[in-house]
């Protein structure tokens, strides 16, 4: 049997309080006589619905790393609950967002929110969960300081900026002939590594650790989203449907400018010209 890393026991000994924290933070959702939409953000937090559990739920990489940067700057991973809840619940904002506008109908290997619920409930889900991210963020005033919940949510807003920021550039590249190598760095700076250099620097930042340090594990979270990318765009082409939990033609279909492309295209090659015929 092959031994656990550390990140698998401390995922194994935090992930009970995540969920925890998460179903706190998306309670009031049910509020005011909408049940269905804590429907669909259960389903699309992998709790409910076709095929619910540990595959639909993700690896939780994001908060984890949260509760992670937290003990390791010294401080107590609990205090760091609810910003590792907010990083989780932004992701899956952005999740059902990206899959509308790429028009994904798989997602960890199930239909997307817009797939069961169409586009208008699945924006509205999307807008609701970014709204709770926030909310579960202002608890960090009660976990751990009222400066440190300032702080964090100015860094959280510039963030979840530039994930749009992000986006908005992949959406453009798909409409664009030339794509610079420099260009497609800094939509991934924006699109994926952005939220994983927030959740290494606010686990940093509510372990108390000097500006210095945080700044040191924001830029370890920044390349770190930039390398899982760059593996997630090989994925893409040459994985398997059943490992990525989607479709393995969908950034093709849609013209992505993911890195194996942009390589491809600046051969000047048979897939060169295969991509503008």
């Amino acid at each position: 049997m092959k031994e656990q890393s550390g990140f698998e026991k401390f995922s194994e000994l935090t992930r009970p309080a995540l969920r925890q924290e998460l179903e706190r933070a998306i309670a009031a959702s049910a509020e005011n006589g909408t049940p269905g939409l804590h429907e669909m953000i259960t389903y699309q937090l992998g709790w409910t619905g076709e095929n619910a559990g540990p595959k639909a739920e993700g690896k939780l990489i994001r908060p984890l790393l949260v509760l992670l940067a937290c003990e390791a700057g010294g401080g107590d991973w609990k205090n760091a609950l609810p910003s590792a809840a907010a990083v989780e619940l932004i992701h899956n904002f952005s999740l059902i967002h990206d899959d509308i506008e790429d028009d994904g109908e798989t997602r960890r290997g199930r239909p997307t929110v817009w797939k069961v619920w169409g586009e208008a409930q699945a924006i509205n889900t999307g807008d609701a969960i970014f709204a709770l991210a926030f909310a579960s963020l202002v608890n960090l005033v009660e976990r751990t300081s009222p400066e440190i919940g300032l702080q964090a949510g100015r860094i959280f807003h510039r963030t979840c900026l530039r994930l749009t920021q992000g986006q908005h550039l992949d959406i453009s590249f798909e409409y664009q002939d030339d794509v610079e190598l420099e260009s497609y760095w800094q939509m991934v700076g924006g699109k994926t590594a952005a939220l994983l250099a927030f959740s290494l620097e606010v686990g940093a930042l509510c372990a108390g650790v000097t500006p210095e340090i945080q700044a040191h594990f924001r830029d370890f979270g920044h390349y770190l989203g930039m390398s899982f990318q760059v593996q997630d765009d090989i994925l893409g082409i040459w994985g398997a449907e059943e490992q990525i939990g989607k479709s393995t033609i969908g950034d093709l279909v849609t013209r992505k400018k993911t890195l194996p492309v942009l390589f491809g295209l600046a051969q000047k090659n048979s897939f060169y010209e295969g991509w503008n015929a």
